[in-house]
């Protein structure tokens, strides 16, 4: 007998519905925070009655958690992008080119990540999963100055230089995240990568600024060069 198509597209409906309301639930988020958000709001945005929502999501809480859940996947496998040997390899100029532009593009493409993972109140099991994310990165990210510092950095000092690097990067990417898409967000991009290259270059192996940052030139970002003054 043949198989019956009606499940199939039920199915198919049902994972329609469930992205429409992740997708209304990542604006609200954006715009209100994890807090103020109620799930009639997320309804409003998805253009459904509150009883649509209830028959995918039980609460808030549940919605939060499939949302989080999938950016945060998605943030690892850009992780698993970013990290690669060849990268590793790169001049530090272009290693801070291809660590932080995926980054970043994924950031603005999905600013919920932000609102959502920062939120104060958020659900215990997205914040675990977002604390052994950020672990992993900044792990990667010692590893990576710490195999390429000439001298060998002492390790307490391996350490505060990898966590300012990463506090850094995400006080540099809230701003860009918030500013205006076009020149205003490529004017920040483009200070971001100043900072982060002034700051590694002195402790990374035989690295200078190539006449970058430091003497006045081009940085990359996003695939356009922005001329930096010199340093005075």
């Amino acid at each position: 007998m043949p198989e019956d198509p009606k499940p199939r597209r039920r199915q198919a409906r049902g994972e329609r519905r469930i992205s429409e309301l992740l997708q209304a639930a990542a604006a609200v988020f954006c715009a209100n925070g994890y807090t103020a958000t109620s799930t009639n709001a997320i309804a409003r945005e998805a253009k459904v009655s509150p009883g649509t929502l209830y028959q995918y999501f039980p609460n808030k809480e549940a919605i939060a958690v499939e949302l989080g859940g999938r950016l945060i996947q998605q943030m690892r496998e850009a992780h698993g992008q970013v990290f690669t040997p060849a990268n590793m390899a790169l001049p530090l100029p272009e290693l801070i080119d291809a660590v932080l532009d995926p980054m970043i593009e994924f950031n603005c493409l999905n600013p919920a990540f932000l609102a959502l993972m920062h939120g104060s109140e958020v659900p215990g099991r997205i914040a675990e999963e977002h604390d052994e994310l950020h672990a992993s990165l900044l792990h990667q990210v010692r590893e990576t100055i710490g195999n390429r510092a000439t001298p060998p950095l002492p390790e307490d000092r391996l350490d505060r230089i990898a966590d300012m690097a990463f506090a850094v990067f995400k006080g540099g990417l809230a701003l860009i995240v918030a500013a205006p898409e076009g020149p205003v967000r490529d004017a920040a991009v483009a200070e971001l990568k100043t900072v982060m290259l002034r700051y590694l270059s002195p402790v990374v192996d035989g690295v200078g600024t190539g006449g970058g940052a430091e003497t006045g030139g081009r940085v990359a970002t996003g695939g356009r060069a922005v001329t930096t003054p010199p340093t005075r």
